[in-house]
């Protein structure tokens, strides 16, 4: 029996062991992580909605519930050549790997005096403690941000951005407290959001407006203060606490070996998902780049629609099963539900529209179904709908 390799424990990986495990291959899945975190309702646990515990998968559950081997070490280099992966315990090979470890952050900016909700998933609990402290202050200045990497404009995570500065209002609210904080949204684009089109762009500058959300758009980063951000014209926007989102870039572990990669350091590949120059080295997810319309967007449901596909395709380029390889091109969109605490609106971009449909109320009800489905259905508890 065939081993598959499979390098990371997030969406596409655990997507990727899963499809593998049940197409009969031996299994390996390399994560330092004992759980698979849920990262886009990660955004309730400072505002009191969530735990920790519940945006984490087991580890060591998910590889009993579908048989494939959990190994728990960090991949810190990759020899695609000899089809092996060297991590801090020791080397992995397997006749296929599926590269699927996510991306690093771009480190253009020191990160001493801000905080992020899509940094590592313990970082989530300091941002808790950070507003828990300006509460009992009573009053402050909140700044939320987040990065571009100008050498691919897919290398960005604004999504959450905006779900957190949104909560944060609601929850300011909720406590009586809203008028005694001053909260501004900052990013390096001018218009942010624009990929989402011209509806949905409209609509978010509506949001602003209404909840009184100051506005920082176009203005680069020099550096992150103690007393807040500091912009390229040296202009300082004061901030008591600061929740910023950098950019994404490649892999470090992936920049540390033989892959072909692309300006911005993401795994080159076709799309059938395989590594460009190799017939048994796939990869998907954040760390390979994607080709595609200016629009397109990193996202986990992509992430998995890749690591579908790269199971599917060893099946098929190795005459193990018949039928046509897939390609990741034609699932390209952009879908999400976005939360604002007391009610969400629900995202879509593809080739044809850009639509942005508020839902009050039952919309926050909604993502918080899809969480408790998403943990749910991941081990095996409940039936997965197709494509969610």
């Amino acid at each position: 029996m065939k081993r598959v390799l499979i390098l990371g424990g997030g969406f596409a990986g655990v997507e990727a062991a899963i499809e593998a495990t049940k197409a009969g291959y031996e299994v390996d899945l390399v994560s330092p992580r004992s759980y698979m975190y849920i990262y886009p309702i990660s955004i309730w646990v400072p505002f009191e909605k969530a735990d920790f515990d519940s945006l984490c998968i087991s580890m060591e559950e998910l590889a009993s519930v579908y048989g494939f081997n959990w190994i728990s070490d960090e991949i810190v280099s990759i020899d695609a050549k000899k089809a092996s992966a060297t991590g801090k315990k020791r080397e992995y090979g397997g006749d296929y790997i599926i590269v699927a470890f996510g991306a690093s952050k771009l480190e253009s900016v020191k990160k001493e005096n801000f905080l992020s909700i899509c940094s590592e998933p313990g970082e989530i609990l300091k941002i808790k403690e950070a507003i828990k402290k300006l509460i009992e202050k009573g009053e402050g200045k909140i700044a939320v941000g987040f990065g571009g990497n100008p050498k691919d404009t897919t290398a960005v995570r604004g999504g959450p951005a905006f779900e957190f500065v949104f909560n944060l209002h609601n929850y300011l609210k909720k406590l009586g407290i809203r008028d005694r904080f001053e909260l501004t949204f900052f990013a390096p684009m001018k218009e942010p959001g624009k990929r989402l089109g011209p509806q949905a762009l409209k609509m978010m500058d509506m949001f602003f407006n209404r909840l009184h959300i100051k506005r920082v758009f176009g203005k680069k980063i020099k550096s992150f203060e103690p007393e807040g951000v500091l912009f390229e014209d040296d202009r300082l926007l004061e901030s008591d606490f600061t929740m910023f989102i950098p950019a994404l870039t490649g892999h470090r572990a992936a920049k540390n070996g033989d892959l072909p990669l692309s300006d911005s350091g993401f795994i080159l590949v076709d799309k059938w998902c395989r590594v460009q120059g190799y017939e048994n080295i796939y990869a998907a997810g954040d760390c390979a780049y994607l080709e595609g319309p200016a629009w397109r967007a990193k996202q986990g449901h992509i992430a998995e629609v890749m690591a579908k596909n790269a199971v599917h395709n060893i099946a098929v380029f190795s005459g193990e099963k018949r039928g046509k390889p897939k390609s990741y091109l034609e699932h390209l969109n952009i879908m999400c539900v976005m939360d604002s605490g007391d009610g969400a609106a629900f995202v879509y971009r593809d080739d044809k529209r850009g639509v942005m449909v508020p839902m009050p109320v039952v919309g926050h009800w909604l993502k918080k179904g899809w969480g408790w489905y998403c943990k749910n259905s991941k081990l095996n508890k409940i039936p997965r709908i197709p494509g969610l």
